[in-house]
Parts: structure tokens; sequence; C-alpha cells
């Protein structure tokens, strides 16, 4: 079994953790549900996104199963979040137990803060290359949509966070469960953009 934990802040953006959450429980249905994922925040009210939508956590910080990969989204909520010992300590700590850590977006700098980025190759938003490399004791890759170094996967912004789960369960689970996963959902990345050449008869 694989447990997928996925933290939420206030202001976390909403397909940072959505994206990733959808392709971890595809493949947890195509896997017949050996695997599980479940969304830890530090209190159990519910968590306003930064575009509006309203969440509720599974678990706290004190209360969720031990974690194999665990995922941390960006979203403005991250500029407060930084400053939060108690959220920050957690995810050091939790990912010190976990096989894999994922940052999606400015997640980067939560990431950053609880010291797991030192010395690595990492990503984040780019509007916030700059920002992150000026931090500090980390390498900053521009150019890919996400980025791999050891047991540290990090996306850019907000959609590359598919991109980088579907590269960890196929990590996880094989190549060949990636693709039936992304087959199931239906995500053709390639063409980028058509939607200014609307299918209209």
């Amino acid at each position: 079994m694989t447990t997928y934990g996925v933290l939420l802040f206030e202001d976390v953006e909403e397909l940072d953790f959505a994206g990733p959450w959808e392709v971890f429980m595809v493949s947890a249905m195509l896997r017949e549900y050996q695997d599980r994922a479940v969304l830890i925040a530090e209190r159990t009210d519910p968590i306003r996104c930064v575009n509006g939508m309203r969440v509720l956590p599974d678990h706290t910080f004190d209360d969720h199963p031990a974690l194999d990969v665990l995922l941390v989204p960006g979203g403005q909520g991250t500029r407060v979040q930084v400053h939060n010992p108690a959220l920050v300590d957690w995810i050091r700590t939790t990912s010190a137990g976990a096989d894999w850590t994922a940052g999606v977006c400015t997640g980067a700098f939560l990431l950053h803060k609880a010291g797991l980025a030192t010395g690595r190759r990492i990503t984040t938003h780019r509007l916030f290359h700059e920002s992150l490399q000026a931090r500090g004791d980390v390498t900053v890759v521009t150019g890919s949509r996400y980025v791999v170094d050891g047991d540290l996967v990090t996306s850019q912004g907000i959609s590359a966070g598919i991109d980088m789960a579907l590269w960890l369960i196929g990590a996880l689970h094989g190549r060949d469960h990636a693709r039936r996963v992304r087959e199931h959902m239906q995500y053709e990345p390639a063409p980028p953009y058509l939607a200014d050449e609307p299918n209209v008869r």
C-alpha cells in the first residue's frame, strides 16, 4: 500500500493539490484501492483555498497515518506559512519518515524553510525562480516542469504538479501504470493550448 499525504493550509492553490490528488486517486483505483490519499492540515477547520474553494482535512498533524509520499502544494498562503513553526517543523519531521517528498509551485519555499532543499536542485513557479534562488543553498532549475533530486521532486507552477505526480507514480508503480493513469484521466497536454480556436459546429 502507498499512502499519499497532501498538506493543506489557508490560501493554498487549488490545482496544486487537486491535480496530484486526482493522479493519486486514479492510480489507487487502477490498483484496486491498495493505495490511499489523505488531506492533512494543522487543525480540523475547513480550509479556504486561494480561489475560494473550501476543503475539509481528513487528519491533523497529530493524527495522520504514516506517509509514503508527502505532497506540499503552493499558493499565496505559503507567504504566511513559511513563518509558521508548527507547519515547517511538521514538514521536516514528516518528510524524514516518507519515501518521497514532493513540492508543487511555491510549496518549494516551505521545503526550503524546512531545510529539505539545502544543496538540492529544485524548481518552482516561473515568477519565483529568482526569489527562491536568492534564499541560498539551493539550485533552482528554470527549464523543466519538474525536477527530481534523490527523494525530493518539485514542479513548476500549478498544472505542472500533474506532470510531476504522474512521474512519481511511475517511479513507484512503473511507467506502464503511469501511462494507464494518464490515459484514464484523458490528460493529453500536447499541443498545450487550443482555447483560442474553439471546436464549434
